[in-house]
């Protein structure tokens, strides 16, 4: 496997894997034993990021990493993230980035995880009511500790990322990124590469879309796909339409729609890892075969012709 840097020196795997629908996400969670094998199978082929979340499950996601990654913890790299405060009956119920509440939820990620320090800890989300400033100071507090490695945002704007690395250096920015989602491209890649930060793409294949295996209509009521615009009535026929134009350039290449998909994301930058989401060894092979995949600038004007920047319609989010 071919490895990127992402900033402050920290080495991974040129794609990793974002490890969301291994806790249930689009389905029914995984059993632990088969979380375990997949993840274990993706460290025997080669990857060294996982990315899971405090949210995912809840909770559910990083104990699957705990025990999946255990006998070669040293040789990985696990992302989290905090920044939700929760009801009860573990809901999520807005945010919560007070550094108090930080320091709780790292202590107890610690512990799901079976481990002394987190490597990649991330702010999922901006938190509106707490300054960015007390953000990375705390987890500046955290790595001086030892309990945390890297410092990194999630779907953060320009000025916020700005103002974080000011205190605490960023090491990586996670968003969702890929051919049909671009938001990131006139500001916030820009700013990155300034401050020699790395990009993390989430949903590289559009949650599944564009790999044509997940049709308009085609997703169940209990998949989180289901709730989301982009996927559903005249905006899904829309969407696959670009897909299978997609599909078209990939053919002529001799590789899958969903490979062509990841090559044009890491062709985006050196210091850019997408983490493509997946519970099948299968599909997981297929995902790091893209890695080798070389894009000329015929291959990229195609692609651009198939999928134009701007054509999908429907929101990302309800």
């Amino acid at each position: 496997m071919k490895k990127r840097s992402l900033g402050q020196g920290l080495e991974v795997s040129a794609l990793g894997v974002g490890c969301m629908s291994l806790s249930g996400a689009y389905g029914e969670a995984l059993s632990m034993e088969a979380a375990v094998d997949f993840l274990r199978g993706a460290y025997d082929r080669g990857v060294t990021l996982f990315d899971t979340a405090e949210i995912y499950g809840p909770l559910l996601g990083e104990k699957q990493l705990g025990k999946g990654l255990a006998p070669f913890r040293d040789k990985v790299v696990i992302a989290t993230k905090f920044g939700f405060k929760f009801t009860g009956n573990m809901r999520a119920d807005g945010f919560d980035s007070r550094p108090e509440h930080i320091r709780e939820v790292v202590d107890a990620q610690l512990e799901r995880l079976g481990t002394d320090h987190i490597d990649l800890l991330y702010q999922h989300r901006v938190d509106p009511e707490v300054p960015i400033e007390d953000v990375a100071g705390t987890v500046k507090d955290l790595i001086a500790a030892g309990k945390v490695r890297h410092f990194g945002l999630s779907e953060a704007q320009p000025e916020i990322i700005r103002r974080a690395h000011a205190v605490q250096p960023v090491t990586a920015l996670q968003s969702e990124y890929s051919l049909w989602t671009r938001g990131v491209e006139a500001e916030i890649l820009p700013t990155l590469r300034e401050l020699g930060i790395g990009f993390v793409p989430y949903s590289p294949l559009g949650r599944g879309f564009l790999t044509g295996a997940v049709k308009p209509g085609s997703v169940a009521e209990g998949d989180f796909r289901h709730t989301l615009p982009r996927f559903q009535g005249d905006a899904g026929a829309h969407n696959y339409r670009l897909v299978e134009a997609l599909q078209r350039v990939a053919a002529e290449k001799g590789v899958t729609a969903g490979q062509l998909a990841i090559a044009w994301v890491l062709h985006q930058g050196d210091q850019v890892v997408p983490i493509p989401g997946t519970r099948s060894l299968a599909r997981l092979e297929e995902n790091l075969a893209a890695v080798e995949v070389e894009l000329t600038d015929a291959d990229l004007a195609a692609i651009e012709d198939a999928f134009p920047k701007d054509a999908v319609e429907g929101a990302r989010y309800a």
